[in-house]
């Protein structure tokens, strides 16, 4: 099955580098994206310019593929379900949850000059960033790309409810399974609570598991996207 990988604020397409021969000894495509604004050069790019990336990516798979979408990219991959609930498989949200109808896509850093550069570590120390070691933070820094304020300050649009029935992977990296249906419960992720099908994933990491846990992000996307693919053929062979 086809995997495309969309990484949240500031990372391009490379971040996945460490996740993607996994994949691909375990049987799948991996597809990283580099969006628009994010790696590409395209200073001026807006969040409908990313969501529009992502789309073309899935219209290019040749067959249903999982959307994977990583922190704020949570919202990306379930605008893609929101797109074409008839084309993607699934989508794995890794340490995000889908932003609603209205709100803004990623409002949570300054912006200076037009951008939201990379604020640094301090606000991530805790369970964030707690396995990433001092060579680690160095390299994701370096590797950051500060992105268009027209994206971050975007506005989510989500209108076709057949998004709810696109089954869902809640991967938990510096959360647990039981704090993201307590969230959830409480109102926190009106989306992910109107999801029909949600399996959460408890994935022992921070907030950047490509980087500090590629294998194990690797097995739990891998093991979402043979269940899904399992479950095509089941319905295949019920329609036969």
């Amino acid at each position: 099955m086809d995997i495309l990988l969309i990484a949240g604020l500031w990372l391009d397409g490379s971040s996945w580098d460490d996740v993607v021969p996994e994949l691909t000894e375990l049987g799948h495509r991996p597809v990283p994206l580099t969006l628009p604004g994010q790696g590409d050069g395209a200073a001026s790019a807006t969040l409908d310019d990313q969501v529009a990336a992502v789309l073309d990516a899935v219209d290019a798979a040749p067959g249903k593929p999982l959307v994977v979408g990583h922190s704020a990219a949570a919202s990306l991959a379930w605008a893609a379900a929101e797109a074409r609930p008839g084309k993607v498989a699934g989508v794995a949200l890794v340490g995000g949850f889908p932003a609603s109808d209205g709100r803004p896509y990623a409002d949570f850093f300054p912006v200076r000059d037009g951008e939201v550069p990379f604020p640094g570590w301090e606000v991530f120390e805790g369970p964030d960033a707690a396995d990433l070691d001092e060579d680690a933070r160095k390299r994701l820094a370096a590797a950051a790309v500060p992105v268009p304020e027209a994206v971050t300050r975007g506005v989510v649009r989500l209108a076709d409810e057949r998004r709810f029935e696109v089954p869902v992977t809640l991967v938990c990296p510096e959360f647990t399974p039981a704090q993201a249906r307590e969230w959830i419960a409480a109102g926190e992720s009106p989306e992910l609570a109107k999801a029909a099908h949600v399996d959460y994933v408890d994935l022992d990491s921070g907030h950047w598991p490509m980087t500090t846990r590629p294998r194990e992000l690797a097995r739990v996307l891998a093991d979402a996207a043979d269940s899904l693919a399992d479950a095509q053929n089941v319905g295949r062979g019920a329609e036969g």
